[in-house]
């Protein structure tokens, strides 16, 4: 009967292959905090009103949050 060998050639060579071929580990990017004043929540939309806001592009959420502090009446100058 065969004993298993440790370490066998082939182990060794997986683990000299995966030691080049590996791409390192990287740091974990930093986490983007919302603009001050801002906080991210769930809301949900009319698809109409969401196509409508979408059809310009980029920046329909800010188009949506200057709409919304225009119906509530809030300064349009502070995005804050």
């Amino acid at each position: 009967m065969r004993t298993p060998r440790r370490g066998s050639a082939f182990d060794q060579a997986e683990a000299a292959f995966k030691a080049v071929t590996s791409k390192p580990v990287e740091a974990a990017p930093k986490t983007i905090a919302p603009p001050s004043g801002k906080e991210m929540v769930t809301l949900r939309l009319d698809r109409a009103v969401l196509e409508h806001f979408q059809e310009d592009g980029p920046g329909w959420q800010d188009r949506i949050n200057a709409a919304l502090r225009q119906s509530a009446g809030l300064d349009s100058a502070d995005n804050g």
